[in-house]
């Protein structure tokens, strides 16, 4: 089933069921009910206006009991073993009682618009604990827009009572930078005897780490991984301060044989405690949030601009002279803005 395919049968259903109001998501989502939060999730990420007006009115509602979590953003190569990292993690993170909430950004095809979508398949253990709540969403060839649903799947979940919340992005690119924006802490798993450890990891990626987390260190690799470590931390001191005043940190784990993964969850805990000390965590947040809000002043701008009516035909005759060499692009987009303007005083 393609993707597209999925995400109408969800619509469908919804349809089907009876309308929850805003009183009852809230009520449904403070209780607990996974399916009234998958619901509230799916409103958010569908495309329709309507549901869209009404989500916002959820998430409002919502509002007054959010951000009470950990945000943690998880990213790493395929074939890292995120899936396995996360699932020993996630047991270790609800044994010491807390809820957890996994939202996993899940690659969409270019081709297909389809979306692996296999998360709790990958997890299974995980996903059958009643303190744990996974979610994929696929990104359908749009990061931004995922990127969006997903800060407001946050929310929700945090609405929900879940205090851990982890966000698996779907490898090294773009989709850190966005996952970044908006977690408090923000880990790299890295594999050991894969050639020079350090080729192909762009520098930015690693300045944006926390703390990296050398994987699969069982067996013959545990010297493999003891030396990456070493490598990875000298790297690390070249870099400049972190404005958290963190010094990132460089561990090994087995996700496999469980070795070091309390020590990654201990080394989070010492990260939260030591930024809402000196005020960071906070600024954080509240920078996170302004960025947000600017980023979606520039979607509606561009959704208003695609979608007048009366900008259509001055779009396609406009665009055409940009492909025959007869107008410049600086020109003929300053033309469609003024032209945009001038409808928007009518």
């Amino acid at each position: 089933m393609s993707q597209a395919d999925s995400r109408a049968k969800q619509l469908a259903i919804l349809k089907q069921r009876k309308q929850l109001s805003v009183e009852e998501y809230l009520s449904g989502i403070r209780a607990g009910h996974k399916g009234t939060l998958s619901r509230a999730i799916t409103l958010v990420e569908s495309h329709k206006k309507a549901h869209h007006e009404f989500s916002r009115e959820v998430i409002e509602a919502c509002l007054p009991y959010t951000g009470n979590s950990v945000r943690i953003g998880i990213t790493g190569v395929p074939g890292v073993g995120k899936s396995t990292f996360i699932e020993a993690f996630g047991e270790y993170v609800v044994n010491q009682g807390h809820k957890l909430a996994v939202l996993a950004i899940d690659p969409s095809s270019g081709v297909s618009k389809g979306s692996i979508l296999g998360d709790k398949t990958r997890m299974e253990k995980l996903s059958t604990r009643p303190e744990v709540f996974i979610r994929p969403s696929p990104s359908q060839g749009s990061l931004g827009g995922v990127a969006n649903a997903t800060r407001e799947s946050i929310l929700l979940c945090e609405a929900a009572g879940y205090d851990v919340i982890l966000i698996e992005t779907v490898g090294v690119g773009q989709s850190e930078t966005l996952v970044h924006s908006m977690v408090d802490f923000f880990l790299l798993l890295m594999l050991s005897g894969a050639g020079d450890e350090l080729q192909g990891i762009k520098r930015g990626i690693m300045e944006m780490a926390d703390t990296i987390v050398i994987n699969k260190a069982d067996g013959d690799n545990v010297r493999k991984a003891k030396m990456a470590r070493r490598e990875y931390a000298n790297a690390i001191h070249l870099f400049p301060p972190a404005p958290s005043g963190w010094t990132p940190q460089v561990q090994i784990c087995s996700s496999v044989e469980n070795s070091g993964i309390k020590e990654v969850w201990d080394t989070i805990d010492s990260y939260v405690n030591h930024t809402k000390n000196n005020g960071y965590f906070d600024k954080l947040r509240s920078s996170q949030a302004k960025q947000h809000m600017l980023e979606t002043v520039e979607s509606f701008l561009r959704d208003s601009f695609f979608n007048s009516p009366g900008m259509n035909g001055l779009l396609q005759e406009t665009t055409g002279l940009v492909e025959e060499g007869k107008v410049d692009a600086y020109t003929a987009a300053k033309k469609l803005v003024e032209a945009h303007n001038s409808l928007n005083r009518e």
